[in-house]
């Protein structure tokens, strides 16, 4: 098998993950996106892995390294999300933006005094 294949479909993989990234406005579509991009990355490593026929499979091990990495960030992530769409009412990544509290009644009245 030739390396073009896994590293051309790895590429387009990332190119897609990336628009995914940069044009999505929803939480979790970005997510879905990174999880596209590190799959990219997992193609690659396995596929460099066999083209060098390394007898430790270290780009195997990193590739499951990385699904673990990886399962542990969408479910933070989806906590997090899930935290932020209870409290604003959206998941719009251009809206949450400024993610402080806003002031209390009492603090406002103290700060116009």
């Amino acid at each position: 098998m030739h390396l073009a294949y896994p590293a051309v479909l790895a590429a387009l993989l990332f190119s897609t993950g990336l628009y995914g990234v940069l044009a999505r406005r929803n939480a979790i579509l970005v997510l879905m996106s990174v999880e596209l991009m590190l799959n990219a990355v997992n193609l690659n490593l396995v596929a460099f892995d066999v083209w060098l026929r390394d007898t430790l499979h270290a780009g195997q091990a990193l590739t499951l390294f990385t699904i673990a990495v990886a399962a542990a960030e969408i479910g933070i992530g989806l906590a997090i999300v899930l935290m932020v769409h209870r409290a604003r009412g959206t998941s719009d990544v251009d809206r949450l933006r400024d993610t402080r509290e806003q002031p209390s009644a009492d603090e406002k009245t103290e700060a116009a005094a």
